[in-house]
């Protein structure tokens, strides 16, 4: 029964103070949206790509931004081919740039921009 409590609670403060130290900072996505010029493809605020075959970003899951970031950065770094592995040579360039905080600071500001993809309640 003790030894239950103390993985639950150990449990409970990682999952509380863990998550805490990535808070993302949207103020900080958009100056690394803006310092690596996504815009020049993605459009100034990810709702408007320059080409269709580019997604438009705005208004999407935070969480899948952040999941494609980290896999064209694998990608960038030359893992195997892999479900979690995106390789795309701008992208990768890119994305070999950001820390997990930078991506995660992107993604929370890419989902809190009004797009096609954003639906509110």
């Amino acid at each position: 029964m003790i030894k239950r409590l103390v993985i639950t609670t150990g449990l409970a403060f990682g999952v509380l103070f863990g998550n805490a130290t990535m808070a993302a900072d949207i103020a900080a996505g958009k100056a690394t949206w803006e310092r690596l010029n996504c815009a020049s493809c993605h459009g100034a605020t990810g709702a408007k790509a320059i080409s269709p075959t580019y997604p438009i970003l705005a208004g999407q899951h935070a969480d899948y931004i952040q999941h494609a970031l980290t896999a064209y950065k694998r990608g960038a770094m030359g893992a195997p081919a892999t479900a979690n592995v995106r390789k795309n040579a701008i992208m990768g360039a890119f994305a070999s740039q950001l820390s997990k905080q930078d991506m995660s600071n992107v993604a929370a500001w890419l989902a809190s921009q009004p797009g096609p993809l954003l639906v509110r309640k």
